[in-house]
C-alpha cells in the first residue's frame, strides 16, 4: 500500500523548469508564438458550444437568459484562465494542469487530474467528431448527396458505424503527427474561416432581431440560468489546451498568458453576441435542434447563408479536434516522462519532433468513440472532468504562493488569494449543478484511475526511487522520456 508521503510527493518547480529547457535534440520543437497560441485556443474553444449548445441551452434551461449563462460561465473560465496563465508562465512544461498539480499538490492529485483530463479531451473530441459528421451529412444532403444511415450513425442510433466521424479524426491525427508547425498552420487557416462565418451570422442576424423574442427573458428563473451556465461551460472547454503547448513556445513566459487570456476573451465576446442575436431572431422554444444557427437563418428567410454556416461549423469542429488531439498527446507525454505511464508514451518522432505514439493512440481512441457512440452519451462527462482540473489549478496558485513565494512569476494573478478562491467557488458550484448520473460515472472513472495508479504509476514514478543518488541522476539529465533507466533503448544513439 502506498504511504501518505508517497501519495503527496511533489515534483519541484526547478525540476520542471529544467525539463522545459531540456536538451535541444531531445526536446519538443519550439516553434509557436502568441498568435499560434491564440489560434490554438480559439480553435479549441469555439466549436460545438456556439454551433450546437447555444440553442439547446436556451430551449431547455435558460431561455433568452442564456446570455447570462454564458457570462457566468465566462467569468468562471476567466478566473481559471488567470490561474492557468500564472502557472503556465511559472512552470512552462507540457502537461498543463497535471504538471501544475504535481508541483503544488502532490503526485496522487496530479495523477487524478491527468486522468480527468483524459476524460475531458477524449470525450469532448468524440462528441465533436459526431457533430462534424452530422454537419457534413447535412451539407452533402443540401447538394443532393445522401450518406446511408448505416454508415453515418452509431449502433445506438440504428446505424452500424459513423464513417465520417472516423475519417475526419484520422485526417486530423495525421496533421498532428506531422508536427507543431503543420498543426499551427492548419489551425490558423481553419480558425480564420470559422471566425468569418460567425461574423457573417452576427452582421446578417443583427438586422433580423425581433425584441419580442426576448420576452420572457428568463422563463426558467435563476435556477435555469445557473443550470444553463453549468451546461454551456462545455462551450469553454479548450482554453486550457494552450497551456499544454508550453514546451513548444518560443517565449512561454510572455506568450502563454497572452494566448490563454486573449483566446478566452475573443471566444466569450463572440458567444455573448451570437446568443443574443440567436434568441432575438427566433423564439427560444424553437432552438432545441442540433443546428440552431441554421434554424434561425431559415426562419427569417436567409437560406443562402445556411451553407456558409455549415462550412463554418465544419471548420470550427475540425479546429477543435486538432487542438484536443494536440493537447491530450502532450499530457500523455508529460505523464510518461514522469514515469506514471509506460515509457513508450514519451518517445518523440526523430523527424517531426512530436510525441507521435501518443498522438496516434489519442486519434485512434477518438475515432472509435465517434464511430460507435452517439453524442448524447459521450458528451455529458466532459464538463466535470474540466471543472475538477480547473479547481486544482486555482488551488495550485494559492499553495505555490505560500510554499514557493520567491519563485519567478512572469505573470501574477491579481488580488491573490481572493480571485483564485473565487475561481474554486465558481467551479465547484457549477459541478454541483451537473446531473447525478454524471457524478456517478465520474466516481467510477476516478476509481479506475486510482486502481491504475496503485498497480502501476506509484511503483514506476521517477520520484519513487529510494536510491537518492540514482534518482538525482535521472532528475539531472531530465531526458524527455519517463526515465533514463527505463527508456535507454528508445533514445537516439547520440542521446545515450
Amino acid at each position: 500500500m502506498a504511504s501518505w508521503n508517497t501519495l503527496l510527493r511533489k515534483k519541484p518547480v526547478n525540476i520542471s523548469m529544467l525539463e522545459a529547457k531540456g536538451e535541444k535534440k531531445r526536446a519538443l520543437s519550439r516553434s509557436m508564438g502568441a498568435l499560434d497560441l491564440t489560434a490554438l485556443g480559439v480553435g479549441a474553444i469555439i466549436g460545438t458550444g456556439i454551433f450546437v449548445l447555444t440553442g439547446v441551452a436556451a430551449a431547455t434551461y435558460a431561455g433568452p437568459a442564456v446570455i447570462l449563462s454564458f457570462i457566468i460561465s465566462g467569468i468562471a473560465a476567466g478566473l481559471a484562465a488567470l490561474c492557468y496563465a500564472e502557472l503556465s508562465a511559472m512552470v512552462p512544461v507540457a502537461g498543463s494542469a497535471y504538471s501544475y498539480a504535481y508541483a503544488s499538490l502532490g503526485e496522487i492529485v496530479a495523477w487524478l487530474i491527468g486522468w480527468n483530463l483524459v476524460l475531458e479531451y477524449l470525450v469532448a473530441a468524440g462528441a465533436v467528431s459526431v457533430g462534424w459528421s452530422s454537419y457534413f451529412a447535412d451539407l452533402l444532403r443540401s447538394a443532393g448527396i445522401h450518406i446511408p444511415g448505416a454508415f453515418a450513425l452509431s449502433p445506438f442510433e440504428g446505424g452500424i458505424i459513423n464513417i465520417p466521424a472516423v475519417l475526419i479524426t484520422l485526417i486530423v491525427t495525421w496533421i498532428a503527427v506531422r508536427g507543431t508547425k503543420d498543426s499551427a498552420k492548419a489551425t490558423k487557416f481553419i480558425v480564420l474561416v470559422k471566425l468569418l462565418v460567425i461574423l457573417l451570422f452576427i452582421l446578417v442576424g443583427a438586422f433580423r432581431v425581433n425584441p419580442g423574442n426576448w420576452t420572457p427573458f428568463a422563463p426558467f428563473g435563476v435556477s435555469g440560468i445557473m443550470q444553463g451556465a453549468a451546461i454551456v461551460f462545455f462551450a469553454y472547454i479548450g482554453f486550457d489546451a494552450v497551456a499544454t503547448a508550453a514546451e513548444e513556445v518560443r517565449n512561454p513566459k510572455r506568450d502563454l498568458p497572452l494566448g490563454i487570456v486573449s483566446s478566452l476573451v475573443i471566444s466569450t465576446v463572440l458567444y455573448i453576441l451570437v446568443a443574443g442575436i440567436l434568441t432575438g431572431m427566433i423564439n427560444y422554444t424553437r432552438l432545441n435542434t442540433p443546428s440552431p444557427i441554421a434554424a434561425a437563418l431559415l426562419s427569417t428567410g436567409i437560406r443562402w447563408a445556411t451553407s456558409f454556416v455549415s462550412i463554418g461549423a465544419l471548420a470550427g469542429l475540425t479546429s477543435v479536434l486538432i487542438a484536443v488531439i494536440f493537447a491530450q498527446s502532450r499530457i500523455f507525454f508529460a505523464m510518461a516522462r514522469d514515469g506514471l505511464l509506460p515509457p513508450v508514451f514519451a518517445v518523440i518522432h526523430k523527424k517531426y519532433e512530436t510525441p507521435y505514439i501518443d498522438t496516434l493512440l489519442v486519434g485512434t481512441a477518438i475515432s472509435l468513440i465517434g464511430a460507435f457512440f452517439p453524442v448524447g452519451i459521450i458528451a455529458e462527462m466532459a464538463n466535470i472532468g474540466t471543472l475538477s482540473a480547473l479547481t486544482v489549478v486555482s488551488l495550485g496558485v494559492i499553495i505555490l504562493r505560500r510554499t514557493q513565494p520567491d519563485a519567478e512569476r512572469p505573470f501574477k494573478v491579481p488580488w491573490t488569494p481572493y480571485l483564485p478562491i473565487l475561481s474554486v467557488i465558481f467551479c465547484v458550484y457549477l459541478m454541483l449543478n451537473l446531473p447525478l448520473a454524471t457524478w456517478i460515472r465520474f466516481v467510477v472513472w476516478m476509481a479506475i484511475g486510482i486502481a491504475i495508479y496503485y498497480f502501476y504509476s506509484a511503483k514506476h514514478s521517477v520520484l519513487a526511487s529510494s536510491d537518492e543518488s540514482r534518482a538525482g541522476v535521472v532528475l539531472d539529465n531530465l531526458v524527455p522520456f519517463a526515465a533514463r533507466r527505463k527508456t535507454k533503448h528508445l533514445m537516439p544513439k547520440k542521446a545515450r
